[in-house]
């Protein structure tokens, strides 16, 4: 196996949850793998005469939870010494997110392989893209107009509504046709009708849990994690404090995924998180998705290493 150079981009390293991280998953299995290995964030991405270069660190991962990495002194190289550059900045995706992938599109260009490959992660957001595959939704519409999304209560009279660059579940609201706040609740999240926002009838399965599916290189990982809302909560998001539980896909969760893979791979779409609710797509993560950590804990899988092993296939 022929050694590779990976950087990858990403938040800051010691803001990271060392239980959790999916990153920190996909920097042991390149160790382990004997690649090399640079960090850098995206405000070390920069253009001279238009040739990407990077303000690297060389990073060494460790399985210890309080020393699991270690930094050399930062340098700044071409990002062609890389082979690949993986993107694994969370969200949000602000300008300079946007930036970034700009940035690493010249890398792509001189033959760099980028995962996920920047210029279809700027055009795939991450609601919106879903809505590629509306057959495999809960009816959904998206408007600034708050009348559209007032005739779709009526029609639906339980429904879910939520911000088009959300992430862990801020700003979703659910709006039933007798709800209060109906009128306040569309002013504040379309910005008094100048913001399209995403309107989707409610699915009583969140009961059992918003399924995150990992696509890897466009293989269906057979197991997901379901996060359960607790405690009254309409959200099941982590980080709005659902409970991540780990189980085999169904038959319908899996054929879904099977009709959205192909898609991803033809963008370089190579490590996608899809959300399932009653095995209906709600979104497409391709910013950053995670949940390898839980999955292979609970279920022996080892997801980031087959993400490494078919990255070292690609690049062959």
């Amino acid at each position: 196996m022929k050694k590779l150079n990976f950087l990858i981009v990403m938040d800051d390293i010691a803001t990271i949850n060392y239980k959790k991280d999916t990153s920190l998953a996909m920097m042991w299995a390149i160790a382990e793998r004997g690649h090399g290995l640079a960090y850098c964030g995206i405000h070390d991405l920069w253009l001279d005469k238009g040739e990407l270069c990077v303000d690297k660190q060389d990073v060494e991962v460790f399985k210890n939870p309080d020393n699991f990495y270690r930094l050399s002194e930062k340098s700044t190289v071409k990002a062609t010494e890389f082979d690949v550059i993986l993107m694994r900045k969370d969200p949000p995706f602000d300008m300079n997110f946007l930036y970034a992938l700009h940035l690493l599109e010249y890398a792509k260009r001189a033959g760099v392989l980028v995962a996920n490959d920047p210029s279809s992660v700027r055009a795939c957001n991450e609601k919106l893209f879903a809505t590629q595959f509306s057959e495999l939704m809960s009816p959904t519409i998206v408007t600034a107009k708050e009348s559209h999304i007032r005739s779709f209560i009526d029609e639906h009279q339980d429904v879910i509504v939520k911000p088009l660059d959300g992430m862990g579940g801020m700003g979703i609201f659910r709006l039933m046709a007798d709800s209060p706040n109906i009128g306040s609740t569309l002013e504040m999240l379309t910005q008094l009708e100048t913001l399209p926002i995403m309107a989707q009838k409610y699915l009583p399965e969140i009961k059992d849990g918003d399924k995150r599916v990992l696509i890897v290189g466009g293989k269906v990982v057979p197991f997901c994690l379901a996060r359960i809302p607790q405690g009254g909560e309409t959200r099941g998001n982590l980080a709005a404090g659902g409970r991540g539980v780990a189980m085999p896909l169904t038959d319908a969760e899996r054929a879904v995924a099977e009709k959205v893979a192909p898609t991803l791979v033809e963008k370089g779409l190579y490590f996608v998180g899809l959300d399932l609710i009653g095995a209906k797509i709600t979104e497409i993560n391709v910013t950053s998705p995670t949940c390898v950590r839980e999955i292979d804990e609970q279920c022996g899988t080892t997801i980031a290493v087959d993400f490494i092993e078919f990255i070292e296939n690609l690049v062959k």
